[in-house]
């Protein structure tokens, strides 16, 4: 479904080139989960706005579905099937959430509709169907709209960065359940950028990005074990203890 070959990415600082992200490949099949861990400013949100085509790789190929789509915007790599959640999501004042789901959908979606995919993500239709997506919503709400509005989309490939960011622990376990139900739908893929524990326990695959690399990627049974009942995975990341794979420690 998606492959990144030899994605490299470099910004300008001070007249220099900065190398964010070095030479990272990455395959993610269909119907698979893949989540994203490593420590802060190792590269994870960048690779996932590259997946989306809010920043564009120095060098390599993005691949999807058997198409190159390196050089295409958002809004195309949208209608082909990439939906993006964005870590702080963005709020629209004098805009319904339920305009916002018939915006996600790309049709008019009746008002039955729009409640399923509410109800989806744990939020009482009734209460939330006309309101603004303004400040008046909390984090957890925000971005469980968001997630709403990602399967109201119905994307073929769902990337989501950091979704526990701002949230409290009622949102959060509700956001797992709704992982789990999205993983059940086997045509389609998921990649989550996380440090939750939780989060990784539920992919099939995980991948460990540090200083731009990809420094140990694997099935969650042949990674999770190295960072399972860690405080923190960034912690563990800043120690250079992963392996990669194959590899031993």
């Amino acid at each position: 479904m998606l492959k990144l070959e030899n994605i490299c990415y470099s910004v300008d600082e001070d007249d220099s080139g900065k190398e964010i992200i070095k030479g990272l490949n990455l395959s993610l099949g269909s119907g698979k989960f893949l989540a994203v861990t490593g420590p802060n400013g190792g590269g994870k949100s960048t690779t996932a706005k590259l997946i989306m085509g809010i920043e564009k790789p120095t060098s390599g190929k993005i691949i999807f579905e058997n198409q190159d789509i390196t050089d295409m915007s958002i809004t195309d790599r949208a209608r082909l099937g990439i939906g993006f959640a964005f870590q702080q999501p963005v709020r629209f004042k004098g805009i319904r959430i339920i305009d916002l789901l018939r915006i996600a959908a790309g049709k008019e979606l009746s008002v039955s509709d729009a409640c399923v995919y509410l109800s989806e993500v744990g939020l009482c239709a009734k209460d939330y169907i006309n309101r603004e997506v303004n400040s008046s919503l909390s984090g957890g709400e925000i971005k469980r709209i968001e997630i709403a509005g990602i399967a109201a989309k119905n994307s073929k490939l769902s990337v989501f960065d950091e979704p526990e960011a701002g949230i409290d622990i009622w949102s959060f376990n509700n956001l797992i359940k709704v992982f789990e139900h999205m993983h059940e739908d086997k045509s389609k893929s998921i990649v989550v950028i996380s440090h939750q524990e939780r989060i990784l326990n539920i992919a099939d695959e995980i991948a460990v990005i540090a200083n731009g690399e990809i420094v140990s990627y694997g099935t969650r049974d042949e990674i999770l074990p190295q960072i399972k009942g860690t405080p923190s995975v960034a912690n563990i990341c800043r120690g250079n203890t992963f392996r990669k794979r194959g590899q031993n420690l």
